[in-house]
């Protein structure tokens, strides 16, 4: 194999790559809990973006309900986003799995 081809693979790869980075901070994901009472967005780098509540979920007797809420949104946010973004990572490398690159 040639080493200057190979060596211009990966360059091309590692270019891709941070373009599919870039475009996963603009991409985002939505979830919800309680029914839509709780939610949030979240971007391609796990990074949470807002997280709204209904007022009707905001009891002062039962914060706790809500506090589970809130953790059960965020969670599966985090969920999506990384799912999202090993989508498009494996889009990069053709479904090769890299250890130690983001989304994986």
């Amino acid at each position: 194999m040639n080493v200057q081809k190979m060596m211009k693979q990966v360059q091309k790869m590692q270019a891709e790559m941070m373009k599919a980075q870039q475009a996963l901070a603009e991409k985002t994901v939505e979830a919800s809990a309680g029914g839509g009472a709780v939610t949030v967005t979240a971007n391609g780098h796990q990074q949470i973006l807002s997280i709204k509540i209904d007022p009707a979920a905001v009891d002062p007797d039962d914060v706790e309900m809500l506090e589970d809420l809130v953790l059960a949104a965020v969670n599966e946010a985090l969920r999506k986003s990384q799912e999202m973004a090993s989508e498009a990572m494996a889009q990069v490398t053709g479904g090769f799995n890299i250890p130690g690159l983001p989304g994986f």
